[in-house]
Order: C-alpha cells, then structure tokens, then sequence
C-alpha cells in the first residue's frame, strides 16, 4: 500500500517516476489563464491568514462546504475568518474522492510544509501555521509565485481596464511577468440590452468619445484592443456557451446596434447575429496582431436565480451545459481560415461528451504553418480533475498530437492553485509511463522525457512567446 500523497503521488511506474522526476518537476511554470487579482500581485499583497488567501473567492470550496450543509454564512457571509477556515476543514473529510482533497493536501504541503490531514480535529493548528507563516515576508504573493517557479501569470482582464496594475508592475522589470488577456464578454452581450447600453456608456467614458453607431462602438473597441497591446496584452479569452457563427451583413448589425442604443428589445436571431459579428472582429484583430485567441465552451452559468440576487454571479452556481457546438464552430474556424484571418486558437469544452469532437475539430484547420496552431485546451474547470485530466489527454492522444499541448493553466482565483500544474504534470508522466512498461511505446526515456518536458512547459513558452 502507497503512503498518501508521497513523492511518488499519481506514479504508478519506475518509468513514470522518472519521466516526473527527471524532466518535468523541476521546469518553470506559465500559467496562461487565471483569474488572478493584478492590484495583488502590483502592491505584493501579504495576506493575514490562510482564509483570505485560499477560501475567499474560491467557489469549488464553496460549493463542496453548501453541498456539507455548511450554512452561507460561513462561506460568503460575515463569519470570522478562522470560523470560515473551520467549517473549510470540518468539510474536508467529506471531500474524498473529490479533486479538492488532493489540491487542498498538496497546497498544505507545497506552500506550508504541512503533511497533517485538514479535519476539524486540526483547523486550529494548521490554521495558525499557516497563517504565521503568510505573515513573513518569504510569503508576500511574489513570494508565494517564486515558491511555485512561476515564470508568467496572464490575468483576465475587461476592456475597460485602466490596466494600471499592469503598468505598475511592468515598471519595475522584475523577472516573473505579468501580463494582462483581452475578455470582451459584455462587449458582446446582447442578451440583457440595458446592461449592454450601461457598458457602452462606460466605454464612451473611457475612449472619451460618443457612441452612437456600431462603426463608433467598434473603433472604441478596436481602440481598446489596440491600447492592451501596448501594454503587453498578446492574448484573448471568451467565456461562451458556444460558439456564434451566424449569417448577417454590416448593415443588419448596424441596424442591430441602432435597436440597443435606442434600449429597444431585439429578436433572438438578432442577439446571434450581433454575438456573430462581435466574435469575428474580436478574432480579425488578434489575427492582425499575432495573439493567441482561447474559447471557453460550453457553461451554463447563474443557474440559481435566487443566489444570484444575493451574491452575483461566479460564486458557485454554473454547472456544464449541454449545448451543440460542431457546426457553428467549424463556420466560424472556416470562415477566418478562408480569409487568411485565423490566428493561434485554444478551444476548451466544459462537457466532455464534447472530447471527440473538440479534438477531431482542431485538426481541420491545422495548416502546417505553426506546430499546435489550433489547440485542444487543457481539461477545464469541473474536468480539472485526474479523470477528467486523463480522458481530454486520451483524447487528443487518439486523435491530434498530444506532443504538441501547451499544457495546463490553473483558471483560478487563488494564489495557492499553482499545485495544479504539478498535478496535471504527474498524471502525465504516469501515461507515458504506463505506455512504456506496457510496451506500447519504446523505453527511450530521452526521448519521451523530451517530448513530457515540451508538453510541461517548453510547448507554451514557443507558442505564446512571452
């Protein structure tokens, strides 16, 4: 029987344990998607206690400790924060089997050194631990990132943005980046045509011009993008159900546009025609500039209506959706393709019956002119766990080229999610690893540890080039 969560955590083979050790433990990380706070990492935030820097925010907590019975007060509401941290660690024994009792066990240790077990029985302890130990200046967040070896944070950021946090700390030329990523979802959210109209007039402000036609409104955008590529900015991100691929013409959606200024309601055929076109000159325009465009498919978001009155949205009530994604997909990549205007793509699915699809997907429009140029992304979200890790790699094995990944990204809003790298890494390893003692791939450990290292770090750093 395996000790829990030893050096050899997820290696189930001599052969995985050296292709972990080896060759991917050690590399730098380059977390290409999170939702970091900027104005933390810019001032170097020290955190008083582990709950503020590992429960607030972090709704996969949240929801496993409601899921326990464990009351709002005690996970968005005003309870102290040790009384947070208690019912975090009463609710833990109960996580079994859940990802959450290996992320919680590894950060414990990664960070802290702490190897007790989380339970009510130790909340005490472990929370003053910890939480002396966040108090140091060895623990600041520059320091909790260095501790982690990362290179390069992407935070995700609106177009709004002032970006100043980034300017901040671009200014002082330290060797971790941090870089912001272009997220237009309101841009384009024609749904709720109040909160959109409130969002332009935010943008006017900003650009510090009317906007009354959709020409305006998209040289306001084209403004912002261009101003968050000045700052660094090389990537973008779309949180959709699915991909919006609609025919219109210009003078449909100016028409469109015309409708929402006016806070008239439009159609639903004329939400996806708006939605449509917004995609399109979002993606024309990270062409122009050689960014890496990623599309987050397939949530279905704010289920609980009640919960979002009382807290907002993404504090824990989205589950996956079931939605059709193949064929708009494939006319949106086509139609970029056929106009020489798709550039570096990643394309995440939340439902993994949507694995296979995903993965043949891309290889339509892998054109040879960059290696891995449209990505099946890493497992996301609710499959950000071993068997949701295992089957996108299985995936992308059977049916593109695992070799050519740019591996993982935490997609988190905490500075102590950086095990999760090492996690996808080991369950990687393990795979190679089992091909190799199985006899399904040849034992050239030089080779395979090659091609473990480019998916651990060495792809992302060639195809983002930070």
């Amino acid at each position: 029987m395996k000790p829990f969560l030893d050096e050899n955590f997820l290696l189930q083979s001599e052969t995985a344990e050296k292709l972990y050790h080896n060759y991917s433990k050690s590399l730098p990380i380059i977390d290409y998607h999170n939702h970091l706070i900027p104005s933390q990492i810019a001032n170097n935030t020290q955190f008083e206690n582990i709950t503020q820097v590992w429960l607030a925010g972090d709704h996969y907590k949240w929801r496993a400790m409601r899921a326990n019975g464990v009351d709002e007060k005690y996970i968005t509401g005003n309870a102290s924060d040790f009384e947070k941290f208690e019912k975090w660690a009463e609710t833990v024994p109960y996580t079994l089997r859940n990802p959450l009792y290996h992320w919680t066990h590894l950060e414990l240790e990664r960070y802290f050194g702490i190897t007790d077990l989380l339970s009510g029985k130790t909340a005490r302890k472990i929370f003053d631990e910890c939480s002396a130990q966040l108090q140091t200046p060895a623990y600041n967040v520059r320091g909790l990132l260095d501790k982690m070896n990362v290179e390069v944070v992407c935070t995700t950021d609106d177009p709004l943005d002032s970006l100043n946090f980034h300017q901040q700390f671009a200014s002082e030329g330290t060797k971790l980046k941090m870089l912001p990523a272009f997220r237009p979802d309101k841009a384009m959210h024609s749904d709720d045509v109040q909160a959109l109209n409130e969002y332009i007039d935010k943008l006017e402000a900003v650009v510090d011009k009317s906007i009354i036609s959709f020409t305006d409104y998209i040289d306001a955008l084209k403004n912002r993008h261009d101003y968050f590529a000045k700052n660094g900015c090389s990537v973008s991100d779309h949180g959709l159900e699915q991909i919006y691929a609609e025919d219109y013409t210009i003078n449909e959606i100016s028409s469109i546009f015309a409708k929402i200024r006016a806070k008239q309601n439009i159609s639903h055929h004329e939400n996806l025609q708006f939605k449509s076109a917004m995609l399109v000159f979002f993606a024309q325009w990270d062409h122009q500039k050689g960014w890496v465009q990623q599309y987050h498919l397939g949530a279905l978001r704010n289920n609980n209506q009640r919960m979002l009155r009382q807290l907002g949205p993404d504090t824990g009530w989205d589950s996956m959706g079931d939605f059709s994604q193949a064929r708009m997909l494939s006319k949106f990549l086509n139609r970029l393709d056929n106009e020489n205007q798709l550039t570096k793509t990643i394309i995440y699915n939340l439902n993994p019956a949507d694995n296979e699809l995903i993965a043949t997907m891309i290889g339509n429009f892998n054109d040879g002119s960059i290696a891995g140029k449209v990505q099946f992304g890493s497992a996301w979200w609710f499959l950000d766990q071993k068997d949701g890790m295992i089957k996108q790699l299985n995936a992308l094995s059977n049916m593109g080229l695992l070799s050519r990944m740019v591996g993982m990204l935490t997609d988190s809003r905490s500075f102590l999610s950086f095990p999760r790298h090492e996690y996808f890494r080991r369950i990687v390893c393990n795979l190679f690893g089992e091909d190799i003692e199985n006899g399904e791939l040849p034992n050239d450990l030089e080779w395979v540890g090659k091609i473990v290292q480019d998916i651990s770090y060495f792809n992302a750093k060639h195809y983002f080039k930070f």
